[in-house]
């Protein structure tokens, strides 16, 4: 059937798991529908909203598409796009941000609610009825086993080269009954290449032909690449004095400018047999790859702009046996990450001296994008890194604060701080020893010395006490000023 007759079978108030994760493997023509069968309703009179349950991020036709009609009610585990997230703030769409690694028991075991439809992109159908992924693989599988009705969406623009590519565990047991994840290298595989489909849960099989919604990277700017020369000597530190390996540990890294900048790096750093274990493939890991750089990167999605899809669509078989796309379950997967020793590097809003991030939240309540797989990465990961710019808003903003205003990882999960200003490694030091290291390596010039007189006044007599020295009058008050005036500059 067509979009328009499948999206009449999703009933209001009904919770639909779709597919997608950072605007790969999303789906794409029966949201669209969706939205315009709500915006009929809501100019009708009649009240018509559905929760939305994804992998992580989508695209704006997806997400975007139903937060401009209002037609949301709750969305979860992650989202990043500027509809959906003014709608978030302004509180009229209710947000829960959920560990991705977290996602798929949570919805088994209910705490959602019932999942009543799934829509899900596949690449084909397999003439003895197995589903075949596309880019992504996110919570699919999950959906699949979990939802009430399922909806196929068969986009034939996806090759149908991608057979081979994806490792599906079905992760169907629960504690104490679940059996090891046998994975010890990020190339290995524990599951099937396609997916049984159950056909009494079919309703709607929809054809479409369109490619992922992403853009083209932007190039780093000059930040970016500061900061990736920190890390990369980082690294190559830590091989010298026999910590890593010469070709590392398998690699982490969030999605933005810093990662490109990062992994563009390793081109031409005389890296080699490195390889990814990883939420989600970008160009920069591509260019590794076709390099020799990269032996191979397992992840849940191939997040690429259009160029870069297209040619990797027409080359999806060369990739085989060097690209594993899991479930988040499994490409997120605490036990994995920790037994394969990952080196993770992810993005924050803010951290405060002692080495507590925040990377959800803008001034303390205002929600960006979400946690997404950063916390399944960084409370278990070998070497744990966050990385910022230290500035933000030309300026006017400080990225390293006394407190900050919302706590996403504790000190206890934030190995190593980077600004372009440079590195605060914090394994093995305590509290005070840490907020001079963080002040001093990767605070802007313009905020250090205030933030040297917060820890001195804290230090000699202003704080409760002496371990981790707070000025709880002052602690937040960096953002009270920036709210009341623009600006955390006195």
């Amino acid at each position: 059937m067509d979009a328009d007759a499948a999206a009449a079978l999703i009933p209001a108030g009904a919770n639909v798991g779709m597919s997608g994760f950072t605007g790969a493997g999303h789906a794409k023509a029966v949201p669209s529908a969706l939205a315009r069968r709500i915006r009929a309703a809501h100019a009708a009179g009649t009240p018509f909203r559905v929760g939305v349950w994804t992998g992580a991020s989508t695209a704006h036709e997806l997400d975007g598409a139903l937060a401009e009609v209002d037609g949301i009610d709750l969305r979860m585990p992650y989202q990043s796009d500027p509809v959906t997230r003014a709608h978030i703030n302004d509180g009229s769409m209710e947000y829960v941000d959920v560990h991705l690694s977290h996602v798929a028991q949570m919805v088994r075991e209910g705490f959602f609610g019932t999942l009543d439809v799934a829509v899900i992109e596949v690449s084909s159908i397999t003439e003895d009825g197995r589903l075949v992924m596309s880019s992504s693989v996110g919570n699919n599988v999950s959906w699949i086993e979990n939802a009430d009705a399922l909806m196929l969406e068969v986009n034939h623009w996806q090759s149908e080269e991608w057979h081979g590519l994806h490792d599906l565990y079905l992760h169907s047991t629960l504690p104490p009954h679940r059996r090891p994840l046998l994975i010890t290298h990020a190339g290995d595989r524990i599951g099937e290449g396609s997916m049984p489909c159950p056909l009494d849960k079919v309703i709607a099989v929809v054809e479409t032909h369109a490619p992922d919604a992403n853009p083209a990277p932007h190039a780093p700017d000059a930040a970016s690449e500061q900061i990736a020369g920190h890390l990369l000597e980082l690294y190559r530190h830590e091989v010298r004095i026999g910590r890593l390996p010469a070709a590392l540990l398998p690699l982490q890294s969030g999605v933005g400018n810093v990662t490109n900048a990062v992994l563009r790096g390793m081109l031409d750093g005389g890296w080699r047999g490195l390889t990814a274990y990883t939420e989600v493939i970008q160009e920069s890991m591509l260019e590794l790859l076709d390099a020799g750089v990269l032996d191979v990167a397992s992840a849940s999605a191939m997040t690429l702009g259009p160029e870069a899809a297209a040619r990797f669509n027409d080359e999806v078989g060369h990739y085989r046996g060097r690209i594993v796309l899991r479930p988040q379950a499994i490409s997120n997967h605490p036990e994995i990450v920790r037994r394969l020793g990952v080196l993770a590097t992810n993005g924050m809003i803010e951290a405060d001296i002692y080495g507590n991030v925040n990377s959800t939240h803008l001034m303390g309540s205002r929600m960006m994008n979400g946690i997404g797989g950063s916390g399944d990465f960084a409370r278990n990961a070998f070497l744990s890194c966050f990385v910022s710019a230290s500035t933000a808003k030309g300026g006017t903003i400080s990225t390293i604060v006394p407190m900050v205003s919302h706590v996403d990882h504790t000190e206890h999960d934030v190995h190593v701080i980077i600004t372009e200003q440079g590195i605060a490694d914090l394994r093995g030091l305590p509290p005070r020893r840490r907020a001079r290291l963080v002040i001093d390596n990767c605070a802007h010039p313009d905020f250090r010395a205030e933030l040297h007189d917060y820890v001195d006044r804290a230090t000699h007599g202003g704080a409760y006490g002496l371990q981790t020295p707070h000025l709880l009058g002052e602690a937040l008050s960096w953002h009270q000023r920036f709210v009341e005036t623009g600006t955390m500059r006195r």
